[in-house]
């Protein structure tokens, strides 16, 4: 299994780095916010385990921008911070477990072997691919294919689709897509978002996924 270790206590993370390269785990670190996304994509980790209190960005935030350029990788949080809001924060934001400092190294283990498990099946893994329904969204090339034929998108669909096929079954904000599919574009309309939402809808109405809208949370996407 590969891991990628963000955690900026150089102590914490060589003997984290350590032990767990002692189970046979190759581990990969990085100690700060602003390269973990840079370092993710680098390393091309199975599993990330990821502090929340980082220099230059925060954990959340390095989760928020690897979620909206379509990393997939299950995420373990790996934090001081205990509280049930945190914990909850946590998930929202696209991460897949929670253990608090201080932990058992075992029950680490065990919970990474997990999200590995998880992370090699339907929604992204070691492959580079993601799948959803009759959905295959190649991270490599960022081409989308329904049953082995490309599926035809402009720019603005693409970055949506990318954008919701990194959390199936998950809301994500109208705000959040609207920033990635118009980056800069200041002069749009904020309701502009509502139209390629519609267009991409019909174009996946025969692949075996659906575009949701939840009122006030945003859109998700899912399996049929």
């Amino acid at each position: 299994m590969k891991v990628l270790l963000v955690e900026d206590d150089p102590t914490m993370r060589s003997t984290l780095q350590r032990a767990l390269a002692s189970r046979g785990l190759q581990v990969a670190t990085c100690g700060d916010g602003l390269g973990a996304v840079a370092a993710w994509r680098a390393s091309g980790p199975d599993v990330v385990v990821l502090d929340l209190s980082l220099p230059g960005l925060d954990g959340l935030q390095v989760l928020e921008q690897a979620r909206g350029q379509a990393l997939a990788t299950p995420v373990l949080i790996l934090t001081a911070r205990g509280t049930v809001g945190d914990r909850v924060i946590g998930l929202n934001a696209g991460a897949d477990d929670y253990l608090p400092k201080p932990f058992d190294l075992d029950e680490l283990l065990a919970r990474l072997h997990a999200l590995a498990r998880r992370g090699g099946g339907a929604v992204g893994g070691p492959s580079g691919s993601q799948r959803l329904g009759g959905l295959r969204h190649e991270r490599e090339s960022g081409a989308f294919y329904v049953r082995d034929e490309v599926l035809e998108l402009t720019p603005r669909e693409a970055a949506l689709l990318q954008a919701l096929m990194a959390r199936p079954g998950h809301a994500v904000s109208k705000e959040r897509l609207f920033e990635l599919v118009f980056p800069g574009e200041s002069d749009v309309q904020y309701e502009a978002i509502e139209v390629v939402v519609y267009r991409l809808r019909k174009k996946l109405a025969h692949t075996g996924t659906v575009l949701m809208t939840l009122r006030g949370l945003g859109y998700l996407l899912k399996d049929a």
